[in-house]
């Protein structure tokens, strides 16, 4: 059966289109998420750093600075409505030689510029207070309190879940391979068949460069910066108290030591463009810069077990800021050039889609409420199923253990297997509940999650 024709539809299903999907779909339109990938979140949404960021840093007067700040906002009051995983461990700028040190006063007044006043300048004796195994060497410090950890995973399937219980259509395994004008507004051609829609919002990060260009634009060119990180086992977890963030540079805010929501700690990114925007592969060569460059914010988490490692992709391009445009008499919005940051912004980033979209002439009716949903707890801040006593009384499935690294129980892998937004892969369980993610890395469990998935 053919598709209908759509009010609007929105190529990409990571965080931000997620995020704009949920915006929209209160609102009497229809409206569709087309996506390559047969998951929600798989592209650059899955394989980052996990900060919410404050905004502290942004370059002051930008769009991002603007909706990473707004974003800030929505989405800690988003996690809590809907139990996200979300930790506010606080970041340090550590200062490891004099130049560096000299200059945490002008990135102080570069975070009150932003909006965010609450830094505090720490001289050494008092960055070691807070962070005992931090390596030796270190001049101070400027502590940024907001700053948080949060689950990647969780929140464009939080999104997608609310987006998809309101009436919004994923249509996934379905990559756009050009977008022809029609006389309802847009025809795009897809590997499983024509989408329509009157009305087009390009969010498909990596690729919002190409499908831009369908639409006879050329702004921006997408260059993928990969950035290669290391997962170190949970014993290493109590080593590090806060975000440990180097002094940014013009490439980026460089690398890092992060606790995660998970209770592991991670270290990296690297970042090194890369001509294959499908290239996720980790390098010897980068592994090897991130243990040098570790051993000195912190030699003891060296002696700590690697789980993982792994690479994100994130799209950068020539502009120092976002891509957001609205091209009015083709009823199209691109949403392009969202780089790390996108996480925090992605419900601001929403909420400015929105607008434009009105402003250009979409009427979206009379709004509806929606109730957020209430997502599955796989942070380690709060009760697990497999701790909650009240749980498996009621349901034992929640006391039957799959995957022991992760205490991951059958009832969590079932439910995720039934969601509205269900798994249909061994990485949507992984994403969904941990399963598969921990020391073993699927060797023990990945059988009993496969002949799950195969038997649902």
């Amino acid at each position: 059966m053919s598709e209908p024709t759509f009010d609007v539809v929105i190529v990409g299903a990571g965080v931000v289109g997620a995020a704009i999907a949920r915006e929209l779909a209160p609102y009497a339109v229809t409206v569709a998420v087309v996506d390559a990938a047969d998951d929600v979140g798989v592209g650059t949404s899955k394989a980052n750093t996990a900060i919410l960021h404050t905004g502290f840093d942004a370059t002051p007067g930008t769009l991002e600075s603007r909706l990473v700040r707004r974003g800030y906002e929505l989405l800690s009051a988003y996690a809590a409505e809907t139990g996200i995983p979300l930790e506010r461990v606080g970041a340090l700028l550590v200062a490891w030689d004099d130049e560096q040190l000299a200059a945490l006063p002008g990135l102080a007044d570069k975070a009150a510029a932003n909006g965010y006043e609450a830094t505090r300048l720490l001289d050494a004796a008092q960055l070691y207070a807070r962070e005992p195994h931090l390596g030796p060497g270190a001049r101070g410090a400027l502590e940024v309190p907001g700053e948080a950890i949060i689950c990647p995973w969780t929140t464009p399937l939080a999104f997608a879940t609310e987006a998809v219980g309101a009436g919004v259509r994923l249509l996934l395994g379905r990559s756009v391979e050009a977008v022809e004008a029609a006389e309802s507004g847009h025809l795009l051609r897809t590997t499983t068949g024509p989408v329509r829609a009157r009305w087009l919002v390009n969010a498909a990060g990596l690729h919002s460069d190409e499908i831009d260009r369908m639409l006879g634009h050329d702004g921006f060119t997408v260059v993928p910066r990969r950035g290669e990180l290391i997962v170190f086992d949970k014993l290493g977890r109590s080593l590090v108290h806060h975000i440990l963030l180097p002094v940014p540079t013009a490439r980026g805010k460089g690398v890092l030591v992060a606790p995660t929501v998970f209770g592991n700690v991670l270290l990296g990114p690297t970042a090194d463009d890369a001509p294959d925007k499908r290239d996720t592969s980790t390098t010897t060569d980068g592994l090897s810069s991130l243990l040098d460059k570790g051993r000195r914010i912190m030699p003891a988490l060296l002696d700590e077990e690697v789980t993982a490692v792994y690479a994100g992709l994130r799209a950068a391009t020539e502009h120092g800021d976002y891509q957001i445009q609205c091209h009015d008499d083709q009823r199209y919005v691109c949403v392009g050039g969202i780089r790390s940051t996108g996480l925090t912004a992605s419900m601001a980033i929403a909420e400015h889609v929105a607008s434009l979209l009105v402003a250009a002439g979409l009427d979206l009716g009379a709004r509806r409420e929606v109730a957020p949903r209430r997502m599955p707890n796989i942070g380690e801040a709060t009760t697990r199923p497999w701790a909650d006593a009240a749980r498996i009384a009621a349901d034992p499935a929640y006391g039957t253990i799959v995957c022991h690294c992760e205490r991951v129980s059958l009832g969590e892998v079932a439910a995720a297997l039934a969601a509205e937004v269900p798994a249909t892969s061994i990485g949507g369980v992984s994403r969904r509940t941990r399963a598969t993610n921990g020391r073993c890395q699927g060797f023990y469990c990945g059988a009993a999650v496969r002949a799950l998935l195969e038997a649902r």
